[in-house]
């Protein structure tokens, strides 16, 4: 039996994992994909790579900080650039500001920083969890889609509110209404994300991601290809929460044309509606628009169970990162009490 089986391989259920291994639990991470960091994504295409989720991280919190120190010392992330852009409504004028903190991304795509906070873990991957039920020994048992089971003292449910819901609803009889209500509450904000990729001859902007201000379609475009050592010439641009949730099971290549279009005519950049290559990606659960003004979510149950995430205190990838610690603690509290790693988890890896 695992002491501990977590639900999600996003940045919280990596950060609770690591801090539960490392105060010597037995701990399995389950996740559905194929690989590891939820929206902190990347995707080889073309010839290239493309982050199509979480674009750069912008350190403000000591624990994000040091993570972004350590891997800027390794080599896996650097200063994209000292200025963002924004581009208000009715205005062709693109404004430069100065970031309160500088933009960090990764060369070689931002996963990199999830597979660093991977490392040592025990992580069953391709495994959706279809069921959760509590046994007659009042220990957790799992089972995947591809009927793979997992007995656990604890579960840690690292993944999006709704999907939670979902994957708990058998379970309503046993959770109490608190958690029950504050679980239901959170909403999330859908999004679209193309990325589109150009002849190396054109022009580049000077420009190397815009922040669209209140634009019906577009919410923010990056020169992704600016990221990389050697690459290609691509954009990977995301749209507004609005034409998302209008168009967001729409055939994928229209909604692609769409909002390439807009921006070619909204930054005037005709070129940039005829790409040689495109990919659309769907984000059911793009960020939180109701998140939960705590770190974490605990059920009043038996034995121990807790929900966890960016929705969680936030919708950054600093909130996911202090809500699986928050998780971890809550766990270690109704179990052993053992000394967990604080933020010093980073240190072993």
């Amino acid at each position: 039996m695992t002491n501990i089986a977590i639900v999600g391989a996003g940045m919280a259920g990596l950060v609770c994992a690591q801090q539960l291994t490392q105060a010597g639990y037995s701990v399995r991470v389950i996740d559905k994909s194929r690989g590891v960091g939820g929206r902190v994504a990347t995707r080889r295409l073309s010839d290239t790579k493309a982050d199509h989720g979480a674009c750069y991280l912008k350190p403000k919190g000591e624990l994000l900080q040091h993570l972004v120190k350590l891997l800027v010392q390794k080599g896996d992330l650097e200063v994209w650039t000292d200025t963002l852009h924004e581009l208000e409504p009715n205005s062709s004028s693109i404004i430069p500001n100065s970031p309160s903190s500088l933009p960090y991304t990764a060369p070689e795509g931002m996963n990199v920083i999830a597979k660093f906070l991977a490392q040592g873990l025990e992580i069953h991957r391709e495994q959706r969890v279809n069921s959760i039920t509590l046994n007659s020994q009042n220990h957790w048992h799992l089972i995947s889609d591809t009927n793979e089971e997992f007995t656990a003292s604890s579960v840690v449910i690292a993944i999006p509110a709704p999907q939670a819901v979902m994957l708990l609803e058998p379970l309503a009889q046993l959770l109490d209404n608190s958690f029950w209500k504050k679980l239901r509450s959170v909403e999330f904000y859908p999004a679209l994300t193309v990325m589109a990729g150009y002849a190396d001859s054109l022009p580049q902007p000077e420009w190397k991601a815009i922040t669209f201000k209140d634009n019906p379609v577009l919410g923010w475009i990056g020169l992704d290809s600016s990221k990389r050592k050697i690459a290609r010439s691509h954009f990977v641009v995301h749209s507004s929460a609005d034409f998302a949730e209008r168009y967001f099971e729409s055939e994928l290549p229209q909604v692609g044309q769409q909002m390439l279009q807009t921006a070619a005519s909204t930054l005037n950049l005709l070129w940039l509606n005829n790409p040689q290559w495109m990919q659309v990606h769907r984000w059911k659960y793009a960020f939180p628009k109701t998140p939960l003004e705590q770190s974490c979510l605990a059920a009043e149950t038996p034995v121990p169970l807790v929900c966890c995430g960016d929705w969680c205190g936030g919708n950054l990838v600093e909130s996911a990162m202090h809500s699986g610690i928050a998780a971890a603690e809550h766990i270690n509290n109704k179990l052993e009490q053992r000394k967990l790693p604080g933020i010093n988890f980073l240190d072993a890896l």
